[in-house]
């Protein structure tokens, strides 16, 4: 239960699941998905789940807790989100109950509407790239007057020789 009470007093997003019929292949495979976009997969007893979760952000969200559920939570806001509704897409024996983001508690259609949206990192990458192409214009403007001016120049010359 502690390990359980960790994990909601540090992730940011928490989706939960019913993964009713899943065989071990397609657990495993779904925990590989899962942790390769930097986020955990945990089959969870509702009961266990109940009581780590009671006085944590994530508490509006009990009622989510009924069935087979497991939970998919990250750091990232969206990475778990990304993960399991992925493999749901292909998959319909894992079902996405809701979850919660920083306490504000999700719908199906909200989780779904959280994968759509790049990751942490992609969004980075798009920061970076928007604040280097200012750079690469601001060079290729201050180096045209000056190749400009060669060509002039090379020009001119070639007409001297030819006269």
């Amino acid at each position: 239960m502690q390990t359980l009470r960790d994990v909601f007093q540090s992730t940011n997003l928490v989706v939960v699941t019913h993964y009713s019929g899943l065989n071990v292949a397609e657990a495993t495979d779904l925990r590989r998905q899962v942790r390769e976009l930097g986020a955990h997969f945990k089959v969870t007893k509702n009961r266990l789940v109940k009581l780590a979760i009671d006085g944590t952000q994530f508490d509006p969200m009990k009622a989510l807790f009924s069935g087979p559920t497991a939970i998919a939570y990250s750091d990232d806001p969206v990475a778990a989100a990304k993960a399991v509704v992925a493999y749901a897409k292909g998959n319909d024996k894992l079902i996405v109950v809701g979850g919660s983001l920083a306490g504000d508690v999700l719908a199906p259609t909200d989780v779904k509407a959280l994968a759509a949206l790049p990751s942490l990192d992609e969004l980075r990458g798009q920061f970076v790239g928007l604040l280097q192409t200012p750079a690469t214009r601001i060079a290729a403007v201050l180096q045209a007057p000056g190749a400009q001016l060669a060509r002039l120049l090379n020009a001119y010359g070639q007409t001297d020789r030819a006269a």
